[in-house]
């Protein structure tokens, strides 16, 4: 199923895009399913098979238009989010752009760090202050969803724990990003305020899944259009990392739990920095009013526009400002 959770008369609901690219609308057709997305997953068992009879034979009351709701990310506020570093070919080329070999490390394990679970965004409007469209960016991204509690797993586990997938695009301000990992620490300031999920959350019964000894493999075609050029394309396939074995590596000696989110990291040639340090591109970044548009093959497209909005100047309170106690010039 595609699911998704939307926003009508004020609240939020959850459904599953149907062939005909109408919602329905699980709770007006089912009162059990009156739930969130994060419910449905931890009580998969329980609900799932009750969606899927619903969307077989929907009741017409209970269809309504896309056009007339606003999809919010299919999972708004997931138990946590990771994000990877799973493309050999983004890592080498982001390095190689600043003239540094490839880092031997790569090959012996997979890597995630924690980003913000609190400030997912879905489809529409991405509000950024002055200071995040310093050199503004976007990074193409598969993700899943866990849908079952992991400890220790096994790759087998791993894969058994996959609820489903999305697009990712894990916004970047590179101004406040470098400014802070020069002290070895983050990134944080450079990617918290937003990352964008949707515009589904594909089950993985409707995936081409291949089966590998290192775990299941998505092939899907990758792109990212900015105001309508093309300038990001790869294959989930090509991720040099599964999500099995990331997810191997992330739930050892810790307890993980159902409706966690891990990105695959960028695609090669997935964002603006390692477009522009290859030449391919020419000092170019996002700014207001730019339209950015990710699809991966069956799993839709996530449209987003930047929107610049007012706050207060990060000179006063956090890019200038020296340590306490001390004049800062």
């Amino acid at each position: 199923m595609k699911l998704v959770t939307f926003l009508q008369t004020g609240s939020e609901k959850i459904g599953a895009v149907l062939a005909d690219g109408r919602i329905l609308d699980f709770a007006a057709a089912e009162p059990r399913l009156a739930v969130d997305m994060l419910t449905l997953i931890r009580r998969q068992d329980e609900l799932l098979p009750l969606a899927k009879a619903l969307v077989a034979a929907p009741p017409a009351a209970a269809v309504i238009e896309a056009a007339s709701v606003q999809l919010l990310a299919p999972i708004p506020r997931p138990v946590s989010m990771r994000d990877g570093y799973a493309f050999r070919q983004h890592v080498s080329t982001a390095r190689r752009n600043r003239g540094l070999d490839m880092i031997p490390e790569f090959d012996l394990f997979p890597v995630t760090y924690f980003t913000n679970h609190l400030a997912v965004t879905g489809p529409g409007d991405l509000q950024v202050q002055e200071h995040h469209l310093t050199r503004l960016d976007y990074e193409l991204e598969v993700a899943i969803v866990t849908g079952r509690p992991l400890r220790n797993a096994t790759l087998e586990e791993a894969d058994a724990a996959i609820f489903g997938y999305l697009v990712m695009n894990d916004w970047s301000a590179r101004h406040l990003q470098m400014e802070e990992m020069k002290l070895s620490l983050g990134p944080c300031k450079g990617k918290d305020f937003a990352t964008s999920l949707g515009p589904w959350l594909v089950t993985k019964d409707e995936l081409p899944l291949e089966r590998t000894p290192q775990g299941e493999v998505l092939k899907a075609t990758m792109t990212c259009e900015v105001n309508g050029q093309l300038l990001s394309k790869g294959d989930a396939a090509s991720m040099n990392w599964t999500f099995a074995q990331i997810l191997q590596r992330t739930s050892y000696g810790i307890q993980m739990h159902a409706g966690e989110v891990i990105g695959s990291g960028t695609v090669g040639t997935g964002c603006l920095l390692e477009l522009n340090g290859s030449k391919v591109t020419q000092n170019l970044w996002l700014k207001e009013g730019d339209e950015v548009v990710m699809a991966i093959e069956g799993l839709g497209r996530l449209v987003n526009r930047v929107v610049r909005v007012a706050g207060p100047e990060v000179a006063d309170s956090l890019v200038s400002a020296g340590p306490r106690g001390m004049d800062h010039h």
